[in-house]
């Protein structure tokens, strides 16, 4: 359904520094770089849904829109647990501390986090299990 997702930066190194270890983490390889964008996805399958980083093609300066933000789908709670601690490392801040969402549904465990240029990202998991 989706081909890709784009967000923009203001500076691709710092984005790169970013993105870099939370794909990593997920299993994504960088699949394309250059001076403008690099993308994330399964390098091996072009028809994957990939995520992107770049400068905007107007060469303005990039802006967060309001409401917009990309969920990644993970396997389980820790996944999103270590996500989250990643993006804290690398220069993200915080939406939302990683924990069950009862509002959105039994199982529901997310974690939402902005990247350096203010992009929203969530991590979620639809059938999280109670630990402990």
């Amino acid at each position: 359904m989706i081909g890709y997702t784009m967000v923009g930066t203001r500076d691709l190194d710092r984005s790169l520094r970013f993105y870099d270890p939370l794909f990593g983490a997920m299993g994504w390889d960088q699949c394309w770089r250059d001076g403008q964008l690099a993308s994330w996805g399964d390098k091996a399958d072009e028809t994957a849904p990939r995520f992107f980083a770049g400068y905007p093609f107007d060469a303005q300066p990039a802006s967060v829109g309001n409401g917009a933000m990309t969920a990644f789908l993970v396997k389980d709670s820790a996944t999103i647990d270590r996500l989250f601690e990643i993006a804290m490392g690398g220069g993200g801040s915080s939406e939302g501390e990683p924990g069950f969402r009862p509002h959105y549904g039994e199982g529901f465990y997310g974690a939402y986090v902005r990247d350096p240029d203010g992009n929203k990202l969530a991590f979620v998991c639809y059938d999280a299990k109670p630990t402990g």
